[in-house]
């Protein structure tokens, strides 16, 4: 399995993002100098996509394969892809404050942590659907990590689209998220653009 490895300040300061889009509250010291450099129109689209795929975590051919769902799929191709990327179990447990970056959310993920509608889910690329609970697993509860994380009550608020209850480390999918709850700062359609060419 590959692993993006890139230190995530790095990546954000050259994907031109703010940490706290991913989790991070940490501020890089170092001084960026910037050069001002005319960027093609190719760039600019690529760009766009290294920062879509950034932010969820995801590599280059399961993004591509998201992409083709989204274009199955009947509404806009570049807001049904984002709308997938939403519903990833990891992002899902990111979003319900049961984690503090989306990479911890798919380590608990993977690591057997995370229950959705009971039973045990290891696979941080699964969709949610609408109705499905998720929670953190009884036998993890009583660790360290989860009891700080309940005691301290994660600053995250939960998009409209789930219905979080941090007291009992659990959530629901009350629908889908439609393109206003998702506030990445990516432009889908140039994702699009660059696709179809």
């Amino acid at each position: 399995m590959a692993i993006d490895r890139t230190p995530a300040l790095k990546r954000c300061r050259a994907l031109g993002i703010e940490p706290a889009t991913i989790g991070r509250s940490r501020q890089s010291k170092r001084q960026a100098h910037k050069t001002i450099r005319k960027v093609s129109e190719y760039g600019l689209q690529l760009k766009e996509k290294q920062k879509a795929k950034f932010i969820y975590g995801v590599l280059e051919r399961p993004f591509r394969n998201y992409y083709e769902k989204a274009k199955k799929m009947p509404g806009v191709t570049g807001e049904n892809l984002l709308i997938l990327l939403e519903r990833r179990i990891d992002n899902v447990v990111y979003r319900l404050g049961l984690a503090n970056t989306r990479r911890q959310a798919r380590q608990f993920v993977t690591h057997g942590h995370i229950t959705v509608n009971g039973k045990r889910l290891d696979i941080p690329s699964a969709l949610v659907k609408v109705g499905d609970v998720i929670e953190i697993k009884e036998k993890s509860r009583g660790s360290e990590l989860f009891k700080a994380m309940k005691e301290s009550g994660n600053a995250l608020s939960a998009p409209a689209w789930l219905d979080a209850d941090r007291e009992n480390l659990k959530g629901s999918v009350t629908r889908f998220p439609s393109r206003e709850d998702i506030d990445v700062p990516v432009n889908e359609q140039s994702i699009v653009e660059l696709y179809s060419r």
